[in-house]
């Protein structure tokens, strides 16, 4: 009788998840969208230049990082899951600011060195 019960209790946790509130959905999805007239917004008032592709970016990784975190579950994910699925992203930005430094002083080096082009 006691092995029943017990085979009872674990099928009950088994068949059991965790449900996330619907308030948490709203919520960013309200984010989302004032993040997004945000990003309009700048659009919509001329700006120029390394302020304006600063704050699309800024708002576009802000958006990126809601939906991995909350509609992808990452939140919830085991923090191993969270490393092999956002650092090799983040090394590869890392590259490509490697690169991007080191290609600007080959550039330089040749200008030094060779002169500008007639």
């Amino acid at each position: 009788m006691a092995h029943a019960e017990a085979h009872a209790t674990q099928h009950v946790a088994h068949t059991e998840h965790q449900q996330h509130p619907i308030k948490l959905y709203l919520l960013v999805w309200g984010l989302l969208f004032v993040l997004s007239t945000f990003s309009y917004l700048v659009d919509y008032f001329g700006l120029q230049g390394y302020l304006r592709w600063s704050l699309i970016i800024i708002f576009m990784m802000l958006k990126a990082g809601l939906i991995v975190a909350v509609f992808m579950h990452m939140a919830w994910e085991r923090l191993a899951l969270i490393y092999a699925i956002l650092l090799p992203p983040l090394l590869v930005l890392v590259f490509v600011g490697m690169m991007v430094s080191e290609s600007t002083y080959v550039l330089l080096t040749r200008l030094l060195f060779f002169g500008a082009a007639p």
